[in-house]
Protein backbone atom coordinates (compact mmCIF):
# COMPACT_ATOMS: atom_id res chain seq x y z
CA UNK A 1 0.00 0.00 0.00
CA UNK A 2 1.30 3.68 -0.63
CA UNK A 3 1.03 5.27 2.00
CA UNK A 4 1.47 8.66 0.73
CA UNK A 5 -0.95 8.69 -2.22
CA UNK A 6 -4.23 8.63 -0.50
CA UNK A 7 -3.18 12.19 1.29
CA UNK A 8 -5.01 14.58 -0.41
CA UNK A 9 -5.12 18.51 0.38
CA UNK A 10 -9.01 18.63 0.63
CA UNK A 11 -9.29 16.16 2.99
CA UNK A 12 -6.73 16.89 6.16
CA UNK A 13 -8.61 15.64 8.75
CA UNK A 14 -5.61 13.34 9.75
CA UNK A 15 -7.36 12.81 13.33
CA UNK A 16 -11.06 12.18 11.84
CA UNK A 17 -9.27 9.44 9.48
CA UNK A 18 -6.99 7.84 13.08
CA UNK A 19 -10.42 7.94 14.85
CA UNK A 20 -11.95 5.94 11.75
CA UNK A 21 -9.43 3.46 11.40
CA UNK A 22 -9.08 -0.07 12.91
CA UNK A 23 -5.90 -1.16 14.53
CA UNK A 24 -5.62 -4.37 14.10
CA UNK A 25 -6.36 -3.89 9.54
CA UNK A 26 -4.93 -0.84 9.35
CA UNK A 27 -2.30 0.04 11.61
CA UNK A 28 0.03 0.58 8.62
CA UNK A 29 -1.68 3.79 7.98
CA UNK A 30 -2.46 4.25 11.73
CA UNK A 31 1.53 4.30 11.98
CA UNK A 32 1.99 6.57 8.98
CA UNK A 33 -0.67 9.18 10.20
CA UNK A 34 0.43 9.09 14.02
CA UNK A 35 4.61 9.31 12.90
CA UNK A 36 3.99 12.04 10.03
CA UNK A 37 1.14 13.85 10.77
CA UNK A 38 -0.30 13.69 14.46
CA UNK A 39 3.35 13.85 16.32
CA UNK A 40 6.32 14.10 14.25
CA UNK A 41 8.18 16.16 17.23
CA UNK A 42 7.68 13.79 19.62
CA UNK A 43 8.57 10.73 17.49
CA UNK A 44 11.37 12.05 16.01
CA UNK A 45 13.03 13.21 19.58
CA UNK A 46 11.22 9.62 21.55
CA UNK A 47 13.03 7.57 19.23
CA UNK A 48 16.66 9.01 19.65
CA UNK A 49 16.34 9.06 23.46
CA UNK A 50 15.48 5.16 22.65
CA UNK A 51 18.87 5.29 21.60
CA UNK A 52 20.31 5.89 25.06
CA UNK A 53 18.33 3.53 26.76
CA UNK A 54 20.06 0.75 24.45
CA UNK A 55 23.50 2.21 25.22
CA UNK A 56 22.69 1.20 28.92
CA UNK A 57 22.94 -2.21 28.52
CA UNK A 58 27.42 -2.84 28.54
CA UNK A 59 27.10 -5.85 25.64
CA UNK A 60 24.96 -3.62 23.61
CA UNK A 61 27.33 -0.51 23.98
CA UNK A 62 30.27 -2.68 23.47
CA UNK A 63 29.00 -3.88 20.08
CA UNK A 64 28.38 -0.58 18.92
CA UNK A 65 31.64 0.75 19.99
CA UNK A 66 33.70 -2.00 18.36
CA UNK A 67 32.10 -1.44 14.72
CA UNK A 68 33.03 1.43 15.03
CA UNK A 69 30.09 2.90 13.12
CA UNK A 70 28.94 5.29 16.59
CA UNK A 71 32.34 6.47 17.17
CA UNK A 72 33.93 7.32 13.88
CA UNK A 73 30.63 7.79 11.63
CA UNK A 74 28.22 9.01 14.45
CA UNK A 75 26.43 11.05 11.97
CA UNK A 76 25.92 8.47 9.25
CA UNK A 77 25.28 5.89 11.56
CA UNK A 78 22.42 8.22 12.78
CA UNK A 79 21.28 8.74 9.21
CA UNK A 80 21.26 5.66 8.19
CA UNK A 81 18.64 4.04 11.58
CA UNK A 82 16.75 6.91 11.01
CA UNK A 83 16.39 6.58 7.19
CA UNK A 84 15.86 2.82 7.36
CA UNK A 85 12.97 3.14 10.29
CA UNK A 86 11.31 6.13 8.31
CA UNK A 87 11.29 3.70 4.60
CA UNK A 88 8.99 1.30 7.19
CA UNK A 89 6.90 4.15 9.14
CA UNK A 90 6.17 5.69 5.57
CA UNK A 91 5.81 2.87 2.98
CA UNK A 92 4.73 0.09 5.54
CA UNK A 93 6.92 -3.48 6.25
CA UNK A 94 5.53 -5.05 3.28
CA UNK A 95 5.64 -2.52 0.61
CA UNK A 96 9.51 -2.89 -1.59
CA UNK A 97 10.55 -0.06 0.37
CA UNK A 98 9.47 -1.68 3.67
CA UNK A 99 11.24 -4.76 2.43
CA UNK A 100 14.03 -3.35 0.98
CA UNK A 101 14.98 -1.86 4.31
CA UNK A 102 14.34 -4.86 6.08
CA UNK A 103 16.60 -7.11 4.25
CA UNK A 104 19.19 -4.87 4.70
CA UNK A 105 18.52 -4.30 8.53
CA UNK A 106 18.69 -7.98 8.73
CA UNK A 107 22.04 -8.63 6.60
CA UNK A 108 23.76 -5.66 9.17
CA UNK A 109 22.78 -7.61 12.06
CA UNK A 110 23.72 -11.06 10.62
CA UNK A 111 27.87 -11.13 11.32
CA UNK A 112 26.77 -10.97 14.72
CA UNK A 113 26.63 -13.07 17.97
CA UNK A 114 23.42 -10.82 19.51
CA UNK A 115 21.48 -12.46 21.98
CA UNK A 116 17.28 -12.81 21.11
CA UNK A 117 16.35 -11.07 23.74
CA UNK A 118 18.42 -8.37 23.25
CA UNK A 119 17.11 -7.60 19.78
CA UNK A 120 13.74 -8.21 21.28
CA UNK A 121 14.48 -5.33 24.23
CA UNK A 122 15.31 -2.47 21.29
CA UNK A 123 12.42 -3.77 19.73
CA UNK A 124 10.30 -3.01 22.91
CA UNK A 125 12.23 0.74 22.85
CA UNK A 126 10.42 1.57 19.62
CA UNK A 127 7.27 0.56 21.17
CA UNK A 128 7.15 2.18 24.51
CA UNK A 129 9.46 5.65 24.35
CA UNK A 130 7.41 7.28 21.46
CA UNK A 131 4.06 6.35 23.94
CA UNK A 132 6.02 7.48 27.20
CA UNK A 133 7.48 10.68 25.80
CA UNK A 134 3.49 11.14 24.70
CA UNK A 135 2.19 10.92 28.14
CA UNK A 136 4.90 13.15 29.57
CA UNK A 137 4.97 15.70 26.71
CA UNK A 138 2.90 15.25 24.15
CA UNK A 139 -0.32 17.54 23.33
CA UNK A 140 -2.26 14.14 23.94
CA UNK A 141 -1.32 10.86 25.06
CA UNK A 142 -1.89 7.79 22.15
CA UNK A 143 -5.71 6.48 22.93
CA UNK A 144 -5.82 2.94 23.02
CA UNK A 145 -6.65 2.22 19.31
CA UNK A 146 -3.37 3.90 18.41
CA UNK A 147 -1.23 2.29 20.88
CA UNK A 148 -3.02 -1.19 19.62
CA UNK A 149 -1.17 -0.45 16.34
CA UNK A 150 2.05 1.12 17.14
CA UNK A 151 2.68 -2.09 18.79
CA UNK A 152 1.44 -4.32 16.24
CA UNK A 153 3.13 -2.47 13.18
CA UNK A 154 6.62 -2.82 15.19
CA UNK A 155 5.76 -6.08 16.29
CA UNK A 156 5.52 -7.64 12.93
CA UNK A 157 8.42 -5.91 11.77
CA UNK A 158 10.25 -7.95 14.72
CA UNK A 159 8.68 -10.86 13.58
CA UNK A 160 10.21 -10.26 9.83
CA UNK A 161 13.51 -9.92 11.53
CA UNK A 162 12.97 -13.07 13.15
CA UNK A 163 13.29 -11.89 15.92
CA UNK A 164 11.65 -14.95 18.24
CA UNK A 165 9.13 -15.00 21.58
CA UNK A 166 7.77 -11.46 21.04
CA UNK A 167 4.76 -11.23 23.42
CA UNK A 168 1.58 -11.33 21.11
CA UNK A 169 -0.18 -8.66 24.15
CA UNK A 170 1.05 -5.09 24.90
CA UNK A 171 1.36 -5.42 28.73
CA UNK A 172 3.69 -8.38 28.18
CA UNK A 173 6.17 -7.05 26.10
CA UNK A 174 6.10 -3.97 28.56
CA UNK A 175 6.55 -6.39 31.69
CA UNK A 176 9.62 -7.33 29.33
CA UNK A 177 10.89 -4.13 28.75
CA UNK A 178 10.47 -3.41 32.28
CA UNK A 179 12.44 -6.28 33.99
CA UNK A 180 15.45 -6.11 31.30
CA UNK A 181 15.90 -2.89 31.92
CA UNK A 182 15.96 -4.11 36.09
CA UNK A 183 18.42 -6.57 35.30
CA UNK A 184 20.48 -5.03 32.62
CA UNK A 185 20.78 -1.83 32.97
CA UNK A 186 24.77 -1.70 34.60
CA UNK A 187 27.63 1.15 33.79
CA UNK A 188 30.60 0.14 31.66
CA UNK A 189 32.98 2.70 29.74
CA UNK A 190 31.49 1.82 26.58
CA UNK A 191 28.11 2.96 27.70
CA UNK A 192 29.41 6.30 28.28
CA UNK A 193 31.50 6.65 25.33
CA UNK A 194 28.70 6.02 22.65
CA UNK A 195 26.26 7.97 24.73
CA UNK A 196 28.53 10.74 24.63
CA UNK A 197 28.86 10.85 20.68
CA UNK A 198 25.10 10.98 20.60
CA UNK A 199 24.35 13.44 22.87
CA UNK A 200 26.74 16.16 20.13
CA UNK A 201 25.29 14.53 17.49
CA UNK A 202 22.07 15.42 18.65
CA UNK A 203 22.95 18.91 20.21
CA UNK A 204 24.35 19.45 16.84
CA UNK A 205 21.09 19.76 15.40
CA UNK A 206 20.17 22.33 17.42
CA UNK A 207 23.01 24.24 18.98
CA UNK A 208 26.68 25.17 17.54
CA UNK A 209 29.34 23.00 18.91
CA UNK A 210 30.72 26.04 21.67
CA UNK A 211 27.60 25.83 23.14
CA UNK A 212 27.21 21.88 23.42
CA UNK A 213 28.38 22.24 26.92
CA UNK A 214 25.03 23.90 28.03
CA UNK A 215 22.97 22.13 26.04
CA UNK A 216 24.22 18.44 27.72
CA UNK A 217 22.61 19.01 31.14
CA UNK A 218 19.29 20.02 29.03
CA UNK A 219 19.33 16.84 27.66
CA UNK A 220 20.36 14.84 30.09
CA UNK A 221 17.53 16.25 31.97
CA UNK A 222 15.48 14.60 30.37
CA UNK A 223 16.52 10.89 31.59
CA UNK A 224 15.50 9.35 34.07
CA UNK A 225 18.01 8.15 36.97
CA UNK A 226 18.67 4.61 36.64
CA UNK A 227 19.59 5.48 32.80
CA UNK A 228 21.89 7.85 34.17
CA UNK A 229 23.82 5.91 36.55
CA UNK A 230 24.25 3.19 34.02
CA UNK A 231 25.33 5.62 31.19
CA UNK A 232 27.74 7.17 33.91
CA UNK A 233 26.28 10.93 33.46
CA UNK A 234 25.63 12.81 36.79
CA UNK A 235 22.05 12.90 37.63
CA UNK A 236 20.86 16.75 37.12
CA UNK A 237 19.75 19.34 39.34
CA UNK A 238 15.62 18.89 40.52
CA UNK A 239 15.02 22.72 39.40
CA UNK A 240 16.79 22.16 35.85
CA UNK A 241 14.74 18.57 35.57
CA UNK A 242 11.49 20.57 36.48
CA UNK A 243 12.56 23.41 33.84
CA UNK A 244 13.09 21.43 30.86
CA UNK A 245 9.84 19.29 31.37
CA UNK A 246 7.61 21.79 31.82
CA UNK A 247 9.20 23.96 28.82
CA UNK A 248 8.35 20.62 26.83
CA UNK A 249 4.63 20.33 28.08
CA UNK A 250 4.24 24.02 27.27
CA UNK A 251 5.44 23.22 23.25
CA UNK A 252 3.05 20.62 23.63
CA UNK A 253 0.10 22.71 24.81
CA UNK A 254 1.14 25.46 21.94
CA UNK A 255 0.87 22.62 19.53
CA UNK A 256 -2.55 21.28 20.41
CA UNK A 257 -3.43 25.03 19.51
CA UNK A 258 -2.11 25.15 16.24
CA UNK A 259 -3.46 24.09 12.93
CA UNK A 260 -3.37 20.74 11.10
CA UNK A 261 -1.12 20.14 8.80
CA UNK A 262 -0.97 20.33 5.52
CA UNK A 263 1.78 17.87 4.71
CA UNK A 264 2.64 15.24 6.13
CA UNK A 265 6.50 14.87 7.50
CA UNK A 266 8.46 13.17 6.07
CA UNK A 267 11.68 12.34 7.02
CA UNK A 268 13.00 10.39 4.44
CA UNK A 269 13.13 13.73 2.39
CA UNK A 270 15.46 15.35 4.63
CA UNK A 271 18.84 16.70 3.02
CA UNK A 272 21.53 14.62 5.10
CA UNK A 273 24.98 15.76 4.60
CA UNK A 274 26.35 11.48 4.43
CA UNK A 275 23.95 11.23 1.03
CA UNK A 276 23.77 14.96 -0.73
CA UNK A 277 22.39 12.87 -3.64
CA UNK A 278 20.37 10.81 -2.42
CA UNK A 279 20.46 7.21 -1.66
CA UNK A 280 19.69 3.87 -2.33
CA UNK A 281 18.05 1.57 1.09
CA UNK A 282 20.18 -1.11 -0.24
CA UNK A 283 23.40 0.94 0.64
CA UNK A 284 22.21 2.34 3.80
CA UNK A 285 24.94 1.30 6.74
CA UNK A 286 28.73 0.11 6.72
CA UNK A 287 28.72 -2.55 3.85
CA UNK A 288 27.79 -1.58 0.79
CA UNK A 289 25.45 -4.28 -0.89
CA UNK A 290 24.18 -1.86 -4.04
CA UNK A 291 20.62 -1.91 -5.40
CA UNK A 292 17.60 -0.49 -7.15
CA UNK A 293 15.52 1.07 -4.37
CA UNK A 294 16.91 4.65 -4.72
CA UNK A 295 15.22 7.28 -2.68
CA UNK A 296 15.97 11.14 -2.14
Amino acid sequence: MNLFQSWKPDTRDYCLELDSLDPVSDHCRMVFLIATCEFPFDVARSLELALFRTYAVPRISALLRSTGELTDRTRKRYDDTDLLLSELIEHGYDSPQGQAAIANINRQHASYPIRNEDYLYVLSTFIFEPVRWLERFGHRTMSEKERLAWFIFWRAIGMRMGIRDIPAEYAALEHFNLSYEAERFRFAPSNRDIAERTTDLLLGFFLPSPLFRLGRPALHALLDQPLLTALGIPGQPDWLCRLFTRALRLRGRIASTLPLRRRPVLRTRIRRPAYPDGYCIHDLGPQQAGGLDCSG
